[in-house]
Parts: C-alpha cells; sequence; structure tokens
C-alpha cells in the first residue's frame, strides 16, 4: 500500500486481488490554537523550550500567560467585526431600575447615539450611568451596541495569531535584550493585523452609504448598466 500526501491531504493507493488500482481520499483535520499552543509559541520566539500544561506556579509561563491575556484583551477592545454585537436590548432591573453592566462586555454604546442624544451611557460601580439624566435609574428599556469579549478558543483564527505574534512580541521586549529579534517580531505582527483588516473587510460587508442591519438594500452596479 502506498500512501501519498498532497496539499495537507492522504490519499492512499490499494490493490486488490485482480490486479486493479484505487485511491481513497481522506482530508486532514487543522485545529485551532489553543492559549497552551500560544503560549508555546511565545516561549519559541524568545528561545525557550515549549511545556506540556500551563502551570501557573511557574512564573515564567504565568507572566507568559498574562501578556496573552492582556494582548487578548487589548485587540479586542478595538471592536471587531466577530465580537461587536448591535441592537442589544438591555432591560431595567424590576424595582431598582438599574442596569448591570454584562459581564462579557468590553464597551457599550447607545445605539444610534451619534444623532440621538437623549442617553448616553458609561460604566460606574458595576452599572450603567446615564450621563444625559445624571441617574443610574432607566425607566424604559436600551438598545445597545456591545463589543464583547471572548475566551482565546472561541476567536477566529487570524485574531489568534495576530494576539500570539503580539504577545510575542511584548515578551521579547521585556524579557530578551535583543532589538533585531523584537524587530523581527513586530514584522509578524504587522502582516498579521493586515490578515485581521481583511478578515474585517470580507466578513463586514461594509457600505459607506450605510444602512441599518436586519434589511436588504442593493446598490448601485456598474456592470448591470454595461451588460445593457
Amino acid at each position: 500500500m502506498l500512501q501519498l500526501l498532497l496539499h495537507s491531504d492522504f490519499y492512499t493507493l490499494h490493490g486488490d486481488p485482480s490486479g486493479s488500482l484505487f485511491f481513497t481520499y481522506m482530508s486532514s483535520t487543522i485545529g485551532t490554537d489553543t492559549e497552551l499552543s500560544a503560549v508555546n509559541s511565545i516561549l519559541g520566539s524568545i528561545g525557550q523550550s515549549p511545556v506540556n500544561t500551563l502551570d501557573y506556579s511557574n512564573p515564567e509561563i504565568s507572566f507568559i500567560f498574562n501578556i496573552l491575556r492582556e494582548s487578548r484583551i487589548d485587540v479586542l477592545n478595538e471592536g471587531w467585526v466577530f465580537n461587536i454585537e448591535n441592537n442589544v436590548v438591555l432591560t431595567p432591573e424590576t424595582g431598582t431600575g438599574f442596569i448591570t453592566f454584562p459581564a462579557d462586555a468590553l464597551r457599550i454604546d447607545v445605539t444610534d447615539n451619534q444623532f440621538d442624544r437623549t442617553t448616553d451611557v458609561v460604566r460606574r460601580e458595576g452599572k450603567l450611568y446615564d450621563k444625559v439624566h445624571k441617574t443610574y435609574v432607566f425607566k424604559n428599556a436600551i438598545k445597545a451596541d456591545i463589543v464583547r469579549v471572548y475566551d482565546f478558543e472561541d476567536l477566529p483564527s487570524v485574531y489568534q495569531r495576530y494576539i500570539t505574534y503580539k504577545s510575542a512580541t511584548r515578551a521579547a521586549t521585556q524579557l530578551v535584550t535583543n532589538a533585531q529579534l523584537v524587530q523581527l517580531l513586530g514584522q509578524q505582527e504587522a502582516m498579521a493585523r493586515a490578515a485581521c483588516i481583511e478578515y474585517e473587510c470580507n466578513q463586514g460587508d461594509h457600505n459607506f452609504l450605510g444602512f441599518e442591519s436586519n434589511t436588504q438594500y442593493q446598490t448601485y452596479q456598474p456592470f448591470r448598466a454595461l451588460r445593457r
């Protein structure tokens, strides 16, 4: 039996008693990054050996993991198409009228707040505070745009790689006195960010004319005019 590997897929060549040959095909599976693989990638970037588990009692592992976590929060705080949720209804608590700041939220802004300034919310004391009316009490539900935080394993792969490279650059800056290494890792980080921006443009379906979500709008397409 002969086994071939083409483009990360397995083709196995078989034979039967009659002398006939035939192929069977099995596609390979590519797993996404985990926090462990990201930590090992960062360790490899600064010339350290990989680990089998995340032992937080190890000062170096704990330090690298904290850098990875901080980089994840920094990247997600920018707000991307995959972690921005628009038109989320936030309902006040019965009796108090308070709206608790969601545990998985990084930022909250009132929907259409660019032209509707009757409510303007910020986070204070774990609750939403209305700066316009100077109160924590809301009489009605509000619609908000929320930037959410997600676990590393739940992020799109391009953002996982960007966060890993960003963390590697930070780790090299703080742990290794090698300016050339920091520069090379910074170039990898810049390329990974470019891939994230490409993902954002492709998945976001952005249009400078602007139209609300859950609606349909067909923009002008020059090729249709040329076909006539």
